[in-house]
């Protein structure tokens, strides 16, 4: 889908993902129900931040907030299983007006792993935290910890015994099992500021510390004047071809309209590399698109009217 607002810099522009990899035929209607209620939710909080005229930052941690607080997607709350049997949260924001960014991998009992992101940001000398010494950070600036316990859900952990099942019977590689489900949020303010963040579980059955695209600035989010990405799919393609850099790069060197680079990308570049996935991606004028390779992406966006639009599959 595409979709061309407004240039008035003064016209707020929120999109949203909840993950591309979407199963049409796991879809049921009481599961749509419940996804396009939350979908609804976190526009609606993101939203009334810029209505306000709050920041696109701020935006952007609010949507991101509400996804990671339901146990519908695959982040925070909702983060689907390791090989081990435990969760393992990623997130990253960047602002475009200054190119600050904050990442964090590998924590295991941050509530929101989005505003730990952001506090690295801004209130340390770093880029990119992991592991223990993030959770260490996060304590140090009063970011919420909870019980591990808190990220489980019944559905994941059944996803993750049939990924192991599937392991064992030599149906799927060790490590290998993708799960789509990250969350995102990309949004223009009233004084035509970009941001994006993006915040995951990762993928089921993953080992060895893996980490995928979502907390790496220029792979699964970046922000800059021009143009703002957050990203969706198997994290190694999307890493490998700096998706979210490169569709920036084509608006801001080639000149090339937001929706046009992100076809490219994510219609060429990262199926021939063997990947798939989406993005949503915004320009500085409200120019917006949400392109995925898949069966459905997960993903919602409030019009220059403050309408919110929430779709699910390649409607």
């Amino acid at each position: 889908m595409t979709f061309t607002l407004s240039t008035e810099a003064a016209v707020p522009v929120l999109v949203i993902h909840g993950g591309a990899g979407v199963v049409k035929s796991e879809l049921t209607p009481e599961k749509e129900k419940l996804v396009r209620a939350d979908l609804e939710r976190a526009l609606e909080a993101g939203y009334a931040v810029l209505k306000s005229g709050g920041s696109s930052l701020d935006a952007v941690g609010k949507a991101i907030v509400v996804l990671e607080d339901s146990p519908r997607f695959n982040a925070g709350k909702g983060a689907v299983f390791t090989h081990d049997g435990k969760n393992e949260l990623d997130a990253s924001i960047m602002d475009g007006a200054t190119l600050r960014a904050g990442a964090i991998a590998a924590v295991h009992r941050v509530k929101n792993p989005i505003l730990l992101a952001r506090a690295v940001m801004e209130k340390s000398e770093h880029v990119f935290l992991v592991g223990d010494g993030a959770e260490v950070f996060a304590k140090s600036v009063g970011i919420e910890l909870v019980d591990p316990k808190y990220f489980y859900t019944e559905e994941r952990w059944q996803a993750l015994q049939k990924a192991l099942q599937e392991e064992r019977e030599k149906k799927a590689e060790p490590g290998k099992t993708p799960h789509h489900g990250t969350v995102g949020a990309v949004a223009l303010d009233s004084q035509g500021r970009l941001a994006a963040g993006t915040s995951t579980g990762g993928m089921t059955n993953k080992r060895w510390g893996r980490v995928g695209d979502s907390p790496i600035i220029g792979a699964g989010t970046y922000a800059d004047a021009r143009c703002a990405v957050s990203a969706t799919g198997w994290g190694e393609y999307f890493i490998r071809a700096t998706v979210a850099r490169d569709i920036c790069a084509r608006v801001e060197y080639a000149k090339t309209p937001v929706a046009e680079a992100a076809r490219q990308v994510v219609m060429d570049v990262i199926p021939k590399l063997g990947g798939d996935g989406g993005v949503i991606a915004l320009d500085s004028d409200g120019n917006f698109t949400t392109p995925f390779n898949t069966d459905g992406m997960y993903r919602g966006w409030v019009d220059k009217d403050g309408k919110v639009h929430v779709a699910l599959l390649a409607e």
